[in-house]
């Protein structure tokens, strides 16, 4: 029996609504991919409910997560911690749940789709053979959990691609690379991002290279593409579930094209919040001496009208739920079975008996993710490059609302 590392679920900010509990079961066995990851490296996984992620990481991360959540690693004291503004950070980074190790390897069977870059098929997991190689893997929420539409944006942060460590070889391409692309001059790259239309099942999916090949003057339509605009229909505003198309059946829905967007009027309470996150967000970060090199800022928001309007009246009058704070010390157990099938024993939640549609709907959140080349810089201050980025994101979410409220000044 392998068991993590203790829950810590320190109270959150308003930025978000608080993350869903995993549901208690026997067996969640996570051999679904991550049918929503816009960035990032293939091979992350999902548990069938949706609500834990488990991404293959590398030491550096596990310490991250490890030195944030519990404020100690090895060869950092904690008076080291306390005084580089780490704390700080923790409300906005995926609640980390543990550590599994795995004696073996994830070999990665799957293909990947030409387009999206999402893995079609999970990877498996291979026991080793006369060798002990350990495998670690984050056990972490998954933020888009709750969201029936997860419209989501990966932002790769700064103006640095490369660890100080790297060859020379490749500490030259990347520096070719942040020049050619949006990063050096704006500290931003829209790695990859997905939208939904009220009135079709599918995502519209923006792939990687669409952000590595734009130029900063571009950044703004970028930005438009994930916070589109759209007229409300006389089903929606005549009460109807989600404002569903005329169409007969769904399968006759999945071929209409995908027109993604928000109305206006929900656009405009979605954005300033947003604003004000990423303005926490970067106070947060300019109290951290770290550097993040290929960190990112997602920020995920409801793409479905009916549940976007429900959660925005519910964050507004504030009737929505606050973080609790009684998991501290639970324990989320896992072993492997004889097929190499990873088997939770034991998932906390506040209730067994809770279904997702009683949970409120969630309106949007925003966080920081990728922490595999993030190191502490203690006496050295903030990220340059990633503060600039995050000015930059600000400039722009700015200058789209202003463009919304001119089209829709009621």
């Amino acid at each position: 029996m392998l068991t993590t590392t203790p829950i810590s679920n320190p109270s959150a900010d308003d930025h978000t609504l608080p993350s869903r509990t995993p549901h208690r079961s026997r067996t969640l066995s996570p051999t679904c991919p991550l049918s929503s990851q816009v960035g990032g490296h293939e091979g992350v996984q999902t548990t069938e409910d949706g609500s834990l992620l488990l991404k293959p990481a590398l030491p550096r991360e596990v310490a991250f997560y490890q030195l944030v959540r519990d404020g100690i690693a090895p060869g950092v004291d904690a008076s080291t911690v306390a005084t580089s503004g780490l704390n700080a950070l923790l409300p906005w980074i995926p609640k980390f749940l543990g550590v599994l190790s795995l004696e073996g390897r994830l070999e990665d069977s799957g293909s990947a789709d030409a387009l999206s870059g999402l893995v079609t098929m999970p990877p498996k997991i291979v026991p080793a053979k006369g060798t002990y190689a350990p495998t670690q893997t984050l056990v972490l929420e998954n933020l888009t959990h709750g969201f029936h539409k997860p419209c989501i944006l990966d932002v790769k942060l700064g103006t640095v691609l490369y660890d100080e460590d790297a060859p020379q070889e490749k500490k030259e391409r990347m520096i070719r690379v942040a020049k050619q692309t949006t990063s050096l001059t704006t500290g931003i790259r829209l790695t990859g991002f997905q939208v939904y239309a009220n009135d079709h099942p599918d995502p519209l999916v923006i792939p990687k290279v669409y952000g590595k090949t734009i130029k900063p003057e571009q950044l703004p339509e970028g930005i438009a593409r994930f916070f589109p605009v759209r007229s409300v229909s006389p089903s929606f505003q005549q009460g109807s579930q989600g404002g569903s198309s005329s169409a007969s059946s769904p399968d006759a829905i999945a071929t209409l094209p995908i027109q993604p967007g928000l109305p206006p009027s929900i656009l405009l309470t979605l954005l300033p919040r947003l604003l004000t996150a990423l303005e926490r967000l970067r106070s947060a970060l300019a109290e951290a001496e770290v550097r993040m090199v290929g960190g990112s800022v997602l920020i995920i928001y409801e793409g479905d009208w009916t549940r976007a309007e429900l959660a925005a009246k519910a964050s507004s009058n504030g009737s929505a739920p606050t973080t609790t704070e009684d998991d501290d010390d639970e324990e989320v157990e896992v072993e492997v079975d004889e097929q190499g099938q990873i088997v939770f024993d034991t998932v906390m939640t506040d209730s067994d008996d809770d279904d997702d549609d009683e949970q409120p709907p969630r309106f949007f959140t925003v966080s920081l993710i990728d922490f595999a080349h993030t190191r502490l810089v203690p006496g050295q201050g903030p990220d340059a490059g990633v503060l600039l980025g995050v000015d930059t994101l600000l400039r722009l979410i700015r200058d789209r609302y202003d463009t919304i409220r001119a089209l829709d000044p009621a």
